[in-house]
């Protein structure tokens, strides 16, 4: 379907796109016919500019209005057929692999654009050939979403990432950039540096001519000596002296003359400046042409420039100008001198930061499926804060951003982005973006003791609930994924893709929970939940199948868009629901698989604690901290160790109260067990321990008669009542 035609002196270019139909209708029903226009601006030399409908055609005026064509993830043949003067031509993106699918054969230059999943501005450049002398073509239009509204939505991400993590969102060498205003406040991060140069670059080079060519000077006075027939005029002050030598011819006659030179405070700036930018600009020249996808023609321009800088560096006008040392006061020339003010005012652009508020100048960003994915992360972290009603001070991120191999900021991934949530130092909550696997390994996945045996699997964003009501310190885990894309609509309500809720199914079953070394695996995750940016009321979302699974299987969808209050309490209602769900209630509530229930065994140690040299031993057993306990020299040999997994210590004078798992049995020498030298080097058997859960709200007393020497018992959960004794029990 051909949808635009550019009528050049040189060249007439079309453009098509064969499912535009199907595209526009998406967009049209997700965003509104009315907010998909698009701005359109050319070069020299345009003569109309057409776009083709169903009846007839409409003419685009420069720098005007009209609807779009150009969308995200759509395919777009483009045929650009030259004059036969045209010797060469070629597309003149930045990236080498736009450049590669075209080519050009008997006068026609053709090849196709696909924008992925970058919106914003972008051109198309044609470079071509006429005698000696190559032109270009440059022609400017909007790349918009046919999910999210550009103007408005895609601003608000932006800004609600900014906010959060300024700079996160800029990139470089994508296909679409944005308009942005400098800002005086803040330092110039290196992308912003080179993007505003990028704009400055010519008439900053023009300015630097124009003040060689015709620079401003001063007069300083010098000292010189002449003879009496070199002097144009003979000042007062040599009339005697004249008149005493007049018969010598070769006597000189000091004089001070005003001359004129180069070396002013300004000139001194020029040759600064120049340096300064030079520098800069060739280092990050060298860490652009390093990428890999770097087209020719951009190496050719960056080279180009830079040979310009250096040309102007090595200018002989700066011999006899000396180093830069500031100003003494503010210079009227930097301010209003030709050339000069442009120099100066370039200088400060290139060291102001950024506003996003429309400007001049490019900034290009991160791909909109990436925005929306750290948004959505932004945006389950700061519902999280509010149902845990915790303030600032209660959050605790750690390396948020990371430098990637350009100049553009990464948000870390796994442990380098977690958030922990604590209230009074009590651990409530943990949020991890992007968490890491490994294929060569069954290492953690960013969580601790999280692990994937089989392939790797990466969930967007994992949320672990910390609950200590059944069991101290007790790890409930959710898995969100942002996926930026939307299936279709029914009943009035955007749904997400088939294969997204597939993909949270695969999460859940793969993901795994390991207490410590050697422990067999358990089942983790409790639910697994997409979040799209669909649209639909409130009502209707709630009544959708994707919606209503969530309480069925703990597997669905959240649809999630900025500015969208009313959808965004439908995830928020949900997370305060499981935040605040007791333990047991969340257990019962998970679907077991066939074969789950295994009885592993209820073994139970019971051993004495009593006084000991061991610094805090027994206090840490009051306190439920213990996390080792060791036995006498002799452990009695009736005790199978096998298939043993808990410990509950008995203190003396008290009884027992709480359960230990036993994650660990070993031998440690008596000087390593009492943490005394005067100990010998005999063997105790050890026990590893971690707290598990508070049997009785008190101490209860047990009959220590049963016990093996009044010092050890292996006994089950179940018999530990007929153990127990109200009044009867003594130790």
């Amino acid at each position: 379907m051909e949808l635009l035609t550019i009528r050049h002196t040189d060249f007439t270019m079309t453009i098509e796109c064969a499912k535009f139909d199907a595209v526009w209708g998406k967009a049209v029903r997700n965003i509104g016919e009315q907010e998909l226009q698009s701005v359109y601006s050319w070069s020299d030399g345009v003569v109309s500019v057409t776009r083709q409908l169903e009846d007839g055609e409409l003419v685009i005026e420069q720098g005007g209005k009209a609807p779009a064509i150009f969308f995200d993830n759509t395919d777009y043949p483009i045929w650009a057929e030259f004059a036969d003067y045209v010797k060469d031509a070629q597309f003149g993106a930045a990236l080498q692999d736009d450049n590669e699918r075209f080519s050009f054969r008997k006068h026609i230059l053709a090849g196709f654009l696909n924008y992925g999943n970058d919106i914003g501005r972008s051109e198309i450049m044609l470079v071509y050939q006429v005698g000696n002398d190559m032109r270009r073509f440059t022609f400017s239009f909007d790349v918009l979403s046919t999910k999210l509204n550009y103007h408005e939505h895609w601003r608000g991400i932006i800004e609600d990432i900014e906010r959060e993590y300024r700079m996160l969102s800029l990139d470089y060498m994508r296909r679409t950039f944005h308009g942005f205003a400098p800002d005086p406040k803040g330092e110039t991060p290196e992308i912003v540096w080179w993007s505003v140069f990028q704009e400055e670059q010519d008439m900053f080079i023009r300015a630097c001519k124009s003040i060689i060519d015709r620079p401003q000077h001063r007069l300083h006075g010098r000292e010189v000596y002449k003879r009496a027939d070199r002097l144009t005029f003979v000042p007062a002050s040599i009339e005697n002296e004249l008149s005493e030598h007049k018969r010598e011819e070769a006597h000189l006659y000091r004089m001070e003359e005003q001359v004129q030179t180069n070396d002013t405070q300004e000139n001194r700036f020029l040759k600064f400046a120049i340096g300064q930018i030079a520098a800069k600009y060739e280092s990050l020249k060298k860490r652009i042409e390093s990428l890999n996808n770097v087209s020719d023609i951009k190496k050719t321009e960056m080279a180009a420039v830079y040979q310009k800088l250096r040309r102007l560096q090595r200018n002989p006008f700066f011999r006899t100008v000396g180093r830069y040392k500031g100003m003494n006061q503010e210079s009227l020339v930097l301010h209003k001198a030709t050339g000069y003010s442009q120099v100066y005012r370039t200088w400060n652009l290139l060291r102001r930061g950024y506003s996003l508020q429309d400007g001049l100048y490019r900034l290009q960003t991160k791909d909109i499926a990436t925005l929306y994915e750290i948004w959505c992360f932004i945006e389950v972290s700061h519902i999280v804060k509010e149902q845990l009603r915790l303030e600032d001070v209660d959050i605790d991120h750690r390396n948020r951003m990371e430098l990637s191999g350009m100049f553009t900021w990464e948000l870390g991934k796994g442990e380098h982005s977690r958030i922990l949530f604590r209230k009074d130092g009590v651990e409530l909550a943990e949020l991890v973006y992007n968490p890491k696997n490994s294929e060569e390994e069954n290492s953690d996945i960013g969580m601790s003791n999280l692990v994937v045996p089989t392939v790797p699997q990466k969930p967007d964003i994992v949320l672990q609930l910390t609950k200590n009501d059944l069991q101290q310190g007790m790890k409930m885990t959710y898995l969100f994924d942002a996926k930026y894309r939307i299936a279709g609509r029914q009943n009035g309500v955007d749904t997400p893709p088939d294969d997204a809720i597939n993909q949270m199914h695969r999460y859940r079953d793969a993901i795994y929970y390991k207490d410590y070394p050697n422990k067999a695996l358990k089942k983790e995750v409790i639910g697994g939940y997409i979040l799209f940016p669909g649209d639909g009321e409130p009502l209707d979302v709630a009544q959708a199948k994707f919606y209503k699974t969530i309480r069925e299987v703990n597997i669905g969808a959240f649809p999630l868009r900025p500015k969208d209050k009313r959808n965004r309490e439908l995830l928020a209602d949900f997370i305060g629901k499981i935040i605040e769900m007791k333990s047991q209630e969340t257990i019962s509530n998970v679907i077991p698989q066939k074969g789950t229930f295994v009885d592993v065994g209820d073994r139970v140690l019971i051993g004495v604690i009593g006084k000991n040299s061991r610094k805090d031993y027994v206090k840490s057993f009051e306190s439920g901290t213990a996390t080792l306990y060791y036995t006498g020299r002799n452990f009695p040999t009736t005790i199978a160790l096998q298939g043993l997994h808990f410990f509950i210590p008995y203190l003396k004078g008290k009884g027992i109260r709480d359960v230990y798992e036993i994650t660990r049995m070993r031998t440690i020498t008596a000087k390593e067990a009492k943490q005394d030298e005067d100990e010998g080097e005999d063997l105790r058997l050890a026990f590893e321990l971690r707290f598990s859960h508070r049997l009785y709200m008190d101490y209860r007393k047990i009959d220590t008669s049963r016990m093996i020497n009044y010092t050890f018992i292996d006994t089950l959960f179940d018999n530990l009542e007929n153990m127990c004794s109200n009044d009867d029990c003594e130790e």
